[in-house]
């Protein structure tokens, strides 16, 4: 890659401070993620299109090309139509006529439609394909990025919350279930109620109010209100606060676009034994290797889900009698009727997370999935459906991972000798620290001198008694752990004590562990994008995409 094309693709260059964390030193990450981002060649079972680096990508370009069938334009008309009704602006318009040309690719991501656009992995996943495409781009290649909105998922509980920073500093909860909702459609068919304008001043009430604050409470009131589904806000949402870079929402229970799928849900359909088959072979080989399985697959497995008549979101399982039953009715199909279904009535049929990404690649010329580290662990599954249909593997890319860090939790980092890396210790751990080394330092060293007479001389105590009486000896170890205990407890207390003391630096301490591991996990897998666009603005969205380097795998700490 020429060093002008790498222009495209590394950050550039950024007011902030930028540090690197290796995924390998955070707490919680598989085993499989963790070895696809240091070695995806090395999985090639799993993976066999795994990339080492996005440079690779144009090497694939022509067999994904060759393999593409689905008509563009019709494919584009449908895309045009639903992002306009969103509110797409020149750029993204610009993007779907360029898809209609025969060779262009596609750069994928996706994420189901939370409230508020939901954690700030999905602003993340976004901003990644618009990089890549860019980057495509400046190589000559013909690239659009692509948002699948995952508006056929039913898990509700996961779309309907979010979270943000109060005015205090502590973790707010919002969440909106319309009056009317009904459990197990999809959240694309979810229609937002009255309540929903309460949500959003319930968010506006709760922050502190900034000069940002009017602007975005407009773009969240205009997004998300009563005329609008659970999924309609979100694309609007995100057709909004993306404008300038062009990203083509796709919304996949259009019903132009389910017509456009239907060759691929009948062969599917025809092929559910196999498929189910390769899965079960697949998941056993993953378990061989010490590896988990992100999805159950069980021996009843179907790869779609059926919309019943009050458009709920049914599961298919094979039944004992090898017929296909939507699990909580008693309705059954032969695999005759559902091949009649997929081809002529295919808006009833909802693929599950292992056939989606098959289905996304058949619509669109595919040519990576940015994706977080479940999706690759379902890549690692789902890639025999691609070969048992006989579809080209997509290749999948870790999207871009960030933590921001605002002034004043850089101050407090910075005060206390604390690195974004220690918090991950917990707030138990790093309190204690902070207390004797800068709140206490005399009581500290009291203490640590008092356990360390008490184990010298109970230490000689032991000594004398093995030669006089082992049982003696073995009464005082069981004493002597109590003793310590007691110590223990007592200089615990002091910590505590000495904290509510000084209460502000308890806070600050409390505070900067809410803002940057929310529930003990990073950031973006909890807050949500309107808490920095609220205290920043819109140029928040420039800095993230201005920080996104391609050829960096590792989480990026960013210190504002």
């Amino acid at each position: 890659m020429n060093q002008e094309s790498a222009g495209h693709c590394l950050a550039s260059g950024s007011l902030f401070r930028i540090e690197s964390l290796p995924f390998s030193s955070i707490p919680h990450q598989s085993k499989l993620f963790l070895e696809y981002q240091k070695n995806p060649r090395a999985l090639k079972k799993f993976y066999p299109s795994a990339i080492d680096s996005h440079t690779e990508i144009a090497q694939n370009i022509g067999g994904i090309l060759a393999n593409y069938k689905t008509d563009r334009n019709l494919l584009c008309n449908a895309l045009e139509e639903t992002n306009k009704n969103f509110g797409a602006g020149k750029k993204t318009l610009e993007n779907i006529d360029l898809l209609r040309e025969a060779d262009c690719v596609t750069i994928v991501t996706g994420q189901q439609a939370g409230l508020f656009s939901g954690a700030i992995y999905t602003i993340y996943k976004a901003l990644s394909a618009v990089k890549l495409a860019t980057c495509l781009r400046g190589r000559g290649i013909r690239a659009v990025p692509v948002f699948w909105i995952a508006e056929e998922d039913h898990d509700f509980d996961e779309v309907k919350r979010t979270f943000a920073l109060d005015r205090e500093g502590k973790l707010a909860k919002f969440e909106n279930t319309p009056q009317n909702y009904a459990e197990n459609l999809p959240v694309g068919l979810v229609n937002l109620d009255e309540t929903i304008a309460e949500t959003v001043d319930e968010f506006f009430k709760s922050v502190s109010h900034t000069e940002f604050s009017d602007e975005l409470k407009a773009i969240l009131r205009g997004s998300y209100n009563s005329n609008e589904t659970y999924s309609s806000s979100f694309a609007k949402f995100l057709t909004r606060i993306f404008a300038k870079y062009g990203l083509i929402i796709l919304a996949p229970l259009s019903a132009e676009l389910k017509k456009l799928s239907a060759p691929i849900f009948a062969e599917a359909v025809e092929k559910s034994d196999e498929i189910r088959e390769k899965l079960l072979a697949r998941n056993e080989e993953l378990k061989a290797e010490n590896y988990s399985a992100q999805v159950l697959v069980e021996e009843d497995f179907f790869p779609f889900f059926w919309i019943d008549e009050n458009g709920k979101r049914r599961a298919l399982k094979k039944n004992k009698n090898g017929r296909i039953q939507a699990k909580d009715t008693r309705r059954e199909f032969d695999l005759s009727e559902l091949l009649e279904i997929a081809a002529h009535s295919p808006e009833t049929l909802s693929p599950n997370a292992l056939m989606r990404p098959v289905v996304q690649d058949f619509l669109l010329p595919t040519a990576c999935y940015f994706g977080g580290g479940a999706e690759i662990a379902y890549f690692a599954q789902n890639s025999v459906i691609y070969e048992v249909l006989q579809r080209p593997v997509t290749p999948i890319l870790h999207r871009q991972s960030f933590t921001f860090v605002e002034p004043k939790h850089q101050r407090t980092l910075k005060s206390y000798e604390l690195q974004f890396k220690d918090l991950f210790g917990g707030i138990e751990g790093v309190l204690p620290q902070i207390v004797e080394k800068f709140l206490n330092q005399q009581t500290a060293k009291t203490f640590a001198e008092a356990e360390e007479i008490i184990n010298t001389q109970l230490h000689r105590l032991d000594q004398d008694l093995q030669q006089f009486d082992s049982t003696l000896a073995d009464n005082l170890a069981n004493r002597r752990r109590k003793i310590l205990y007691h110590i223990g407890a007592l200089r615990t207390k002091f910590h505590y004590a000495q904290l509510r003391k000084d209460e502000t630096i308890r806070r600050r301490i409390e505070n900067a562990f809410i803002a940057l591991l929310p529930h003990n996990a990073l950031q973006e897998r909890t807050l949500n994008v309107a808490v920095f666009l609220n205290g920043y603005g819109f140029n928040f969205i420039d800095w993230i995409y201005e920080a996104i380097d391609l050829d960096d795998k590792a989480h990026r700490v960013i210190y504002l």
